[in-house]
């Protein structure tokens, strides 16, 4: 988001609701849906956005 200087207020105009946001915030699940829609807004690609970590168990 600050690379593309996009604040949480324009992702909501966008079309992302509160509930996404906070669960971007807090590292919980989102759908592809939405990841879809982050990329539209962004104007980038799922790469430039999320990360895939191992578990440790």
């Amino acid at each position: 988001m600050k690379k593309k200087n996009m604040s949480q207020y324009r992702l909501i105009k966008s079309g992302i609701d509160n509930k996404t946001l906070d669960s971007l915030k807090k590292n919980k699940n989102i759908t592809l849906y939405t990841l879809e829609k982050l990329c539209n807004i962004l104007d980038c690609t799922p790469n430039e956005i999320v990360t895939f970590k191992q578990d440790n168990q």
